[in-house]
């Protein structure tokens, strides 16, 4: 299915945070998204306080459309296990900082899922990583989305080549 095809019915990926203080973090995932031109909503559901709302939402994701689910948590950080749960579709994690732990509680809570229960676990914080691979993996049946990515990684690549030429210039006298 292409991304324009996507596009016309909703959105492909989901987006979702256990409450208002994760959207710092998360929405680096949408602004990521959005760039890409990848179709997304986002989502407060909490694994604690709206458990009933959230398995229903997982559920219901992929006859709605969507194809990754991002979800992230902080502290005991549920939410992306109990998504994986109660869906087949591909689940990404983000573990949220935390007061607390500086969110290594919520790496060690997302990564550590049993057996069957799958969630690709990002770095601390990394949402923006998270809409990308959530970007690559629908790339792998959509050339347009394909074609730009590889635009973002050379684009990507060209800031790091312009730093390197001014601070190697600065530094070797040139």
């Amino acid at each position: 299915m292409t991304n324009e095809k996507q596009t016309v019915h909703g959105p492909v990926v989901g987006i979702c945070m256990g409450s208002e203080s994760d959207l710092p973090v998360m929405k680096e995932a949408a602004e990521v998204l959005e760039h890409l031109q990848v179709a997304y909503e986002v989502r407060i559901l909490s694994a604690h306080r709206t458990p009933v709302e959230m398995t229903s939402y997982a559920e219901a994701a992929q006859g709605r459309g969507l194809c990754v689910l991002i979800a992230g948590a902080g502290g005991a950080a549920h939410l992306p296990g109990m998504i994986a749960a109660s869906t087949v579709l591909p689940v990404l994690g983000v573990p949220v900082p935390s007061r607390h732990l500086q969110g290594l509680d919520s790496l060690l809570s997302i990564v550590q899922m049993p057996g069957g229960v799958p969630v690709g676990t990002l770095a601390i914080g990394q949402a923006k990583n998270a809409g990308l691979l959530a970007a690559r993996i629908l790339a792998t049946t959509d050339d347009a989305l394909r074609s730009r990515l590889e635009v973002y990684h050379r684009d990507m690549s060209g800031k790091v080549r312009e730093t390197d030429d001014k601070v190697h210039a600065q530094f070797s006298g040139e």
